[in-house]
Parts: C-alpha cells; structure tokens; sequence
C-alpha cells in the first residue's frame, strides 16, 4: 500500500480538465471544457531501515517525515 506508515500520508485525488477554444478576453467565444478525468497523486512513500525501540525495522515513511527528522535511519 501507498501509505506513509508515521503520517498517515496517503494518494490524493484530483481532475484534469480539458479546454478547447480561445478565451473571451483574447477575442474568442470563451474556453469549453471536453473532458474531464480523474488522476492521482501519490505520495512519495520510500522503504526506510528505522531504529525502534532498540531494534531496527523497514517502514515505509513518505519523504516529508524523512526531511522533519519523524523518524531516526539506523
């Protein structure tokens, strides 16, 4: 699974949108969207050797808790 194992951190959701046409201000009849699909955004979840209560263990912690030192690399 896609999931930081000390955040939380999980994928997010979004669209893209696609407009054809020129917009109103540059002369056109305005932009009209054609499609529309939904896409996601994972997270950057990486495989870490953590020390834990004195041992060591893998997880898999996203890049943001790594920089904010949440967890010590053994």
């Amino acid at each position: 699974m896609n999931v930081c194992q000390v955040c939380g951190k999980k994928p997010g959701v979004g669209n893209v949108v696609v407009r054809h046409g020129l917009p109103k201000k540059s002369g056109g009849i305005g932009l009209h969207t054609t499609g529309i699909n939904r896409r996601r955004v994972k997270a950057n979840i990486q495989r870490v050797k953590v020390r834990v209560n004195g041992g060591t263990r893998t997880m898999r912690v996203c890049t943001g808790c790594i920089k904010a030192d949440k967890v010590a690399k053994a």
